[in-house]
């Protein structure tokens, strides 16, 4: 028998001998190929956290993970597995950190699309133990598999030490590595938790769109997803190996640990290695940049450049942002718009964009273009079409020309109960897991919140049933776009002025 065919027959028994929680009455019982789990049953669906798809990585620092072994008896899959350790706040942190969690209407033979969502935080903060990110309503909603995902990050998940010590040649991407093994977990066991194997979507906000523009461009990755959306999140390149090496340089300096000795690094508190996150970087200054490298092992090409990866232009894909960004980094009542005006509009908008043009000029055609703007409304454009939207262009651009399928989306839903926020980064979490009501939110209960919401949810479940976002595609000739609003709508290049005038001058991917 072929690997893949015993992949196959193995994934046949473990649905056919499920037990049904409608059977039993109590606790869902699931067998999965290395063993029996039991869940909790939770207002009509079958929820099963903290599931582990992968061993303690504590115990293999900078290297790939491992499967997670078989067990005995039936474990529990109550709680969260502990968050990945940073220096944000999540609860409970610790580097045995490879679970995921499950929400499911039914664990039976009904073969529902499963989507998966990954967190973001860039690749060094984050957990999806956020009420904002739980996966009850959107299962409920459309009879779908919904599974979120806890992962390596920081400098546990993407140091390179890859050219220093052999024993670290996955270092640099085990962060990615540990993402592909849930997925790997996905396709093997879901179809007993309800689930389709040949059905999954993808999804995350911020990094996690990141990280799976990256997967798009990994080998190792390939087939285990058939349908993509990436929230705010884009990686048009990664961090370039030599970059990435001299930010390693940076970490162990601040460790005091010799380039020549890295053991020191497999036994010290992991206190100590989150701490020395805080060593300068050395190309973009501030805390360091941790992020996957083109190491030429695991990823042998940027996602996005010089085009949108052959492997992965057949899957469908959906790309979205939010009108508003950058009002989610930086606080229109604080220090840096304190006393704006259009004498300091440009030096204070400078330090945020990530396309080189001249400030004063961009301050001149916004005021040309927009005269009856202040100079907050420019600031937060000009930020938000200069640093936050011109990796998601560049994608969906590079994808239409490859005459991929891809389809766009924007957020326009403004907070009602923040409205000097707009509609910022994040916003579109508890839109499309319907969390409104979940601390964090910005989106309030109100009517126009759950049209927005339902709207993006409808979406987002007809997408990874079918493959197809139900609105025009994104084309050169068009760019259609679909607007979440309280009232959703398409527009075909809205923000076109801004894009054109950002496209004069080349983006970097900051970190690359």
């Amino acid at each position: 028998m072929s690997a893949v065919d015993r992949r196959a027959f193995l994934t046949a028994m473990a649905a056919s001998i499920a037990v049904p929680a409608q059977a039993k009455g109590g606790d869902p019982i699931v067998a999965t190929m290395a063993g029996r789990l039991r869940g909790t049953r939770e207002g009509g669906l079958c929820v099963f956290r903290g599931v582990r798809y992968g061993e303690d990585t504590s115990r293999r620092r900078f290297q790939a993970p491992e499967p997670v072994r078989p067990w005995s008896g039936a474990r529990d899959a109550t709680a969260f597995t502990p968050s990945c350790p940073q220096a944000s706040a999540v609860g409970a942190q610790g580097e045995d950190c490879l679970g995921l969690n499950i929400w499911t209407p039914g664990i039976d033979a009904a073969k529902r699309p499963v989507l998966l969502y990954i967190h973001g935080g860039a690749y060094s903060n984050g957990s999806v133990v956020d009420p904002l990110n739980y996966g009850d309503r959107l299962a409920a909603a459309g009879d779908v598999v919904v599974v979120t995902v806890n992962h390596r990050l920081n400098a546990l998940g993407y140091l390179y030490l890859a050219r220093l010590d052999p024993r670290f040649a996955d270092s640099g991407n085990v962060g990615q590595l540990d993402l592909i093994l849930a997925l790997q977990w996905v396709r093997d066991n879901i179809a007993a938790f309800g689930g389709d194997p040949g059905k999954v979507l993808v999804f995350g906000q911020s990094g996690g769109g990141a990280k799976i523009a990256t997967m798009m461009g990994m080998p190792a990755a390939e087939g285990l997803f058939h349908r993509a959306i990436t929230m705010s999140g884009q990686q048009v390149t990664a961090s370039g190996p030599i970059n990435a090496g001299r930010r390693t340089e940076a970490f162990l300096a601040k460790l005091g640990v010799r380039t020549n000795d890295m053991s020191p690094l497999l036994t010290m508190p992991v206190e100590r290695l989150i701490e020395a996150l805080a060593a300068e970087d050395p190309i973009l200054g501030g805390g360091l940049y941790m992020g996957p490298v083109l190491d030429m092992k695991w990823l042998t090409r940027h996602p996005f450049w010089p085009d949108a990866n052959p492997q992965s232009n057949a899957i469908p894909m959906m790309l979205g942002n939010t009108h508003d960004e950058t009002r989610a980094f930086i606080d229109a009542r604080g220090p840096k718009l304190a006393g704006l005006s259009w004498d300091n509009l440009a030096a204070r908008m400078q330090p945020e964009l990530r396309i080189d043009l001249l400030p004063e000029w961009i301050v001149a055609q916004y005021r040309a273009h927009f005269p009856d703007w202040s100079p907050e409304r420019i600031f937060y454009a000009a930020t938000t079409a200069g640093r936050s939207w011109p990796g998601q262009v560049i994608e969906a651009e590079a994808r239409a020309k490859a005459k991929a399928p891809t389809w766009v989306y924007q957020v326009d839903f403004a907070s009602p109960t923040q409205p000097w926020k707009g509609a910022p980064h994040m916003m579109d979490i508890a839109l499309a897991f319907g969390t409104l009501d979940a601390p964090g939110s910005l989106t309030g209960t109100g009517q126009g919140a759950r049209a927005a919401s339902k709207a993006m949810m409808d979406r987002f479940i007809g997408f990874a049933r079918s493959g197809d976002a139900g609105w025009p595609q994104y084309r050169i000739d068009t760019r259609s776009t679909m607007i979440f609003d309280a009232v959703s709508r398409v527009e075909n290049d809205p923000r076109g002025w801004e894009r054109e005038l950002f496209a004069r001058a080349p983006y970097i991917q900051p970190g690359s």
